[in-house]
């Protein structure tokens, strides 16, 4: 599992990114997911984290 930064609202062009930490089971992610959360972002955050699978392709910021 991983765990990425991206956009809180949905938005077509989320510009993800990977968060760089140890490789993590599923348990521990989803811990550090809601820390990241909690401590960084609300409701109205621009940026959230989540945890995906280690196969996920992030999705790109826009690009003109």
């Amino acid at each position: 599992m991983k765990i990425i930064e991206t956009d809180n609202f949905g938005g077509d062009y989320p510009n993800e990114k990977f968060v760089n930490v140890p490789h993590m089971n599923l348990d521990q992610c989803f811990e550090l997911c809601t820390l990241l959360n909690k401590l960084f972002s609300g409701e109205q955050a621009r940026r959230v984290w989540q945890t995906v699978p280690d196969d996920y392709k992030l999705q790109p910021r826009f690009e003109p």
